[in-house]
């Protein structure tokens, strides 16, 4: 790979010889290959969700849950044909769903290795967990190899998305990002266990002290997108080891999260997905220093 412009960040590294900004390599290294059973119920179901992360990430936030694979440092490195083989694998194991996350590094090599699992005899939906950060042009390139979109939705004022993830340009991309995946997917389908099929979704994680900038979020949504878009507010916001200033130093509060619920609401979204508040323990970050 030459001159790396896959991202918004447009790092041009050949990451032949150097690592991105986001910390890739020329192959993906995989951190963690598990049945997840602490996503969206739509994806866990009852045996889990097919969740592959994968190591590296071009936005970097200050309060990552996954910070200890964010630098590309931790995992196995894998060629398409072993991921292919690592999603069947997965199936094998009953998961409902092949899970993707921050996959966008390695867009050239996921596509070849959906393309082959395909081939192989993978048939459970495929899953792309997105940071949002990502350009439109990538996002086309999954047109018809990806059925459940599940992007993040992070910030919509510039400054808390440069003060938390050097990112000012964040909001616009990310909307773009969306919209481009709702045309490709269109609304979430769920069969009659429950469980994803087709469609999109959209993550939202509270942060504390930002709930003004979560209303802004949700009011584009409403007015951008069909009004039974699924959004899921996340109160698991847990403070990290280089969160230690105000007000990323603590937890959101009930009172927090419940304003920007009722708010959801009162704009007339309502597939709206919650958490418990017990959600906010490390304890649901997967262990990284296992063996995928």
């Amino acid at each position: 790979m030459e001159a790396c412009f896959i991202c918004p960040r447009k790092c041009g590294a050949d990451r032949e010889t150097q690592r991105g900004l986001c910390g890739a390599e020329s192959l993906p290294r995989v951190a963690k290959a598990m049945l997840h059973q602490w996503e969206e119920p739509f994806l866990s179901g009852t045996r889990g969700s097919g969740t592959v992360f994968f190591s590296g990430c071009n936005l970097g936030c200050v309060y990552c849950q996954n910070y200890k694979i964010r630098d590309g440092n931790v995992g196995k490195l894998l060629d398409a044909t072993a991921l292919a083989n690592l999603y069947l694998s997965l199936q094998s194991d009953g998961a409902h769903n092949i899970n993707l996350v921050t996959a966008a590094p390695y867009l050239q090599q996921v596509v070849e290795s959906l393309c082959r699992a395909r081939a192989l005899g993978l048939t459970i939906p495929v899953v792309y967990n997105s940071s949002g950060y990502e350009c439109v042009d990538a996002i086309r390139q999954l047109e018809g190899l990806v059925d459940v979109y599940l992007p993040d939705w992070k910030y919509f004022s510039p400054l808390l998305s440069e003060k938390f993830s050097n990112a000012p340009d964040y909001a616009n991309i990310a909307l773009a990002c969306i919209l481009e995946m709702h045309r490709q997917v269109g609304e979430l389908v769920l069969d009659h266990d429950g469980l994803a099929r087709r469609g999109l979704a959209i993550r939202h994680l509270i942060l504390p002290g930002c709930a003004d900038d979560s209303r802004k979020i949700l009011d584009a949504i409403a007015d951008l997108l069909p009004i039974s878009t699924h959004v899921s507010l996340m109160s698991q916001y847990t403070p990290q080891v280089y969160t230690t200033e105000f007000p990323l130093n603590r937890r959101i509060t009930q009172r927090e999260y419940d304003r920007v619920i009722s708010y959801a609401l009162w704009r007339g979204l309502y597939n709206i997905l919650v958490q418990q508040r017990d959600s906010a323990e490390s304890a649901y970050t997967p262990d990284f220093t296992e063996q995928i």
